[in-house]
């Protein structure tokens, strides 16, 4: 836990020139999102907005992960432009970013193997024969260091030059090469593209449990996700710019809507996907990520509507925070069993769940919501008790 000026958790009443609010709010919305969409009350009861696309496609949902990593990107640009033009040597910084890079990627596989037994009754622990090595911070951790890397020593236009080539060798990669055996690629399969080939080469047992044949965040498709938080340094740069925040807000609208058309467009050869994390979806989801940022940088540079946005600021203070700790809790909540007056020995979550929601909420979906809406709200009080305290937790 740190002190940092420059990350401190801004004051409500008064601007803070060092800190970029709007990026805050940003990635409070974001997280807070994907805490919401992470932890409803049943998974068989489910809007459909709040649900993953089926395989091509996108739903609300489907942002969320390419909206952190583009926020990931503008933080990179950020952080590191102060921390060089404050003098600070370029192996220091080297060193700072393998850190926390280690560090992501460990709490990762930690969320992976927590809480460590299967069940506390028979107190059996899992097998780390088939514990899933890939996940959304092990993937956030990978492309935090290698575009912070990327950053750190290459110019803007190689940057550019090189956010082309992950799109278009990502593409070719996966639409030109034959796999094994003489099979053609086939993008309407889950695992009948190069992606999944090598995720199963390579991981063999320690992939999502979900298919154990190819994984969300699998090697492979880290490409284009470096592209995404490529499209967030860009942006960092812009906002780090000498143009008014009035202009950085129309420049992000035009250049976010152009590449949503160019997105859609790239879908007619590479279907938006967020599986596989198709060229197409970065480009879409970096553009509505653009959009969404101008949207917040309007609402808190240019109206000035920042008390109003504090739920947001405090998940976006602690964002890696809440993401651990919620997910410990809701493990534990899965794992812990509650026996009920008949006998039957049920998750604690269930026993909340139908004690408190169920009971009297008669319509499953409404029920389900409504549990996972109670969660951010229980968080957002933790959060909002830390922002008081001015407590950051920082990897």
């Amino acid at each position: 836990m740190h002190n940092d000026p420059h990350m401190n958790p801004p004051r409500l009443d008064q601007p803070e020139p060092q800190r970029v609010v709007a990026l805050d709010v940003f990635r409070g919305a974001t997280i807070l999102t994907m805490i919401l969409v992470n932890n409803p009350g049943s998974w068989s009861h489910v809007f459909a907005p709040l649900r993953h696309a089926e395989w091509h496609g996108w739903t609300p949902t489907d942002l969320v992960f390419p909206f952190f990593l583009f926020i990931v990107g503008v933080a990179i640009a950020l952080s590191l432009g102060r921390r060089v033009e404050g003098g600070v040597s370029r192996s220091v910084i080297v060193r700072q970013i393998l850190r926390r890079g280690l560090v992501l990627f460990g709490l990762g596989i930690f969320l992976n193997m927590f809480p460590f037994v299967a069940d506390f009754e028979t107190f059996q622990l899992k097998s780390v024969a088939t514990l899933r090595i890939p996940g959304v911070l092990q993937r956030i951790a990978i492309c935090y260091v290698v575009v912070g890397l990327l950053t750190l020593w290459l110019r803007a236009r190689t940057l550019g030059y090189v956010t082309v080539a992950c799109l278009g060798g990502y593409w070719a990669l996966m639409t030109l090469v034959p796999l094994p055996g003489g099979l053609e690629p086939d993008l309407s399969i889950p695992d009948q593209n190069l992606a999944a080939v090598i995720d199963r080469f390579l991981l063999g047992s320690h992939l999502w449990s979900g298919t154990r044949t190819w994984d969300p965040e699998g090697i492979l498709s880290t490409i284009p996700a470096l592209a995404t938080t490529l499209f967030g340094v860009s942006v960092g740069r812009l906002l780090r710019s000498s143009t008014t925040r009035s202009e950085q807000v129309t420049h992000l609208f035009v250049r976010g809507s152009l590449l949503v058309v160019l997105g859609y467009v790239f879908d007619w050869f590479f279907p938006i996907n967020k599986g596989i994390w198709t060229s197409s979806y970065a480009v879409f989801t970096a553009g509505q990520a653009m959009c969404a940022l101008a949207l917040a940088m309007w609402f808190v540079d240019v109206c000035g509507y920042r008390r109003a946005l504090r739920p947001f600021i405090a998940y976006g203070v602690n964002p890696i925070t809440v993401f651990v700790m919620s997910g410990v809790v809701g493990r534990l909540m899965t794992t812990i069993r509650v026996a009920t007056e008949s006998g039957k020995s049920i998750a604690l979550k269930t026993w909340i769940y139908e004690a408190c929601y169920t009971s009297w909420i008669t319509i499953p979906k409404l029920a389900s919501l409504a549990f996972a809406l109670t969660w951010v709200v229980g968080w957002y009080c933790v959060l909002s008790w830390m922002l008081r305290r001015n407590l950051i937790v920082k990897v």
